[in-house]
């Protein structure tokens, strides 16, 4: 499945919210069922809904919710007003702001705000705070004010933003040669059997659910874009390990995809399936432990911890560090003990 960018039918001055192109593989499947996983928070009464209302087309004409697609099919959805994420308005919402200048800032963002309005989350991010407190952020390459980078929504810690078009540029520019700095900290499932290591991978789009990325192997090398993770063994928790991970690429998702790729789920990563007892044993009071820890921390163990970066004006190299937020660390103490009455016993 790759997504594509047609024109739109100018007679019907409809706005497009959704492209796909059917994948050459893919099995005869109602188009309800097959929306259902590449429209994140759709759900099937939506799609049907719309389909009804003449708004899913499959090759620029309107289908019916028991359409089957098939390989190639080039499938839109249209509405008559625009993207929700595209009308971008300013929320008094609270921003942890850890430096501040005239060029840019870094912010702290807890876990559970999206950084940026899409499907299903068209307030209450971190842009809606943005453009309530500053008149004029520069656009990225994507027209969102003041990203450099992104970090996924329960995932914790560090963000740059650029307040000028010039740090827009200089900062971007560091991000895609990999000369900035970001390294984060993770609780994944497993011991991992090396101290250390790099991951390497190509990450795309997963060919049958749109809402998680897979890593590509070497017979694949034209799928994905490559990405590299170092990572190094901070703390080991049993059935669980601590772990510093440092990014030369910033694809989405790329640590919870390549802990997955090498069998190191991040714990109650719920997209990837961490929200699992993937290692451990089969008595109940164990189970009762790790649900407990998922109560704890209800998302995936991740947090942006350090962020490096060459000031655009003054030149010089920057870094910040935010402290492991309560809910995971909270957590990693609850392994910690755990671990301990395991030895003792």
């Amino acid at each position: 499945m790759n997504d594509y960018t047609p024109q739109l039918p100018n007679e019907d001055n409809l706005y497009e919210h959704h492209a796909f192109t059917v994948d050459k593989g893919q099995a005869p499947l109602r188009i309800d069922k097959y929306l259902m996983n590449f429209v994140e928070n759709a759900t099937r009464s939506k799609i049907q809904a719309a389909a009804k209302d003449g708004s899913i087309y499959v090759n620029d004409a309107p289908v019916k919710s028991n359409y089957k697609v098939k390989p190639e099919d080039k499938i839109r959805v249209l509405f008559k007003h625009p993207p929700f994420e595209n009308l971008l308005v300013g929320e008094d919402i609270y921003l942890d702001v850890v430096y501040e200048d005239d060029d840019l800032l870094v912010v702290n963002k807890p876990a559970g705000i999206v950084v940026h309005p899409g499907h299903g989350n068209y307030s209450g991010t971190l842009i809606n705070a943005l453009i309530y407190r500053f008149d004029k952020l520069p656009n990225n390459s994507s027209e969102r004010p003041g990203l450099v980078h992104r970090i996924d929504k329960d995932t914790s810690g560090l963000l740059v933003v650029a307040k000028t078009e010039n740090a827009m540029a200089h900062l971007s520019a560091q991000f895609a040669n990999k000369t900035s700095e970001r390294e984060y900290v993770a609780l994944v499932w497993g011991n991992m059997s090396e101290d250390e290591g790099t991951i390497e991978g190509n990450i795309g789009r997963h060919p049958k659910n749109r809402l998680q990325n897979t890593v590509f192997f070497d017979d694949e090398a034209d799928r994905g874009k490559p990405a590299v993770t170092h990572y190094k063994v901070l703390e080991r928790l049993g059935y669980v390990t601590l772990v510093s991970c440092k990014l030369e690429t910033g694809r989405t998702h790329q640590i919870r995809v390549h802990m997955k790729h090498i069998g190191h789920t991040l714990f109650n990563d719920a997209r990837y399936g961490g929200d699992k007892i993937l290692k451990g044993t089969t008595f109940t009071k164990y189970k009762q432990f790790v649900d407990n820890c998922f109560k704890v921390l209800p998302r995936q163990a991740l947090h942006a911890k350090t962020l490096g970066f060459e000031h655009p004006t003054k030149g010089e190299f920057m870094r910040f560090e935010v402290p492991v937020p309560e809910d995971m660390q909270n957590c990693v103490e609850k392994w910690r003990a755990y671990t301990k009455n395991q030895e003792l016993n």
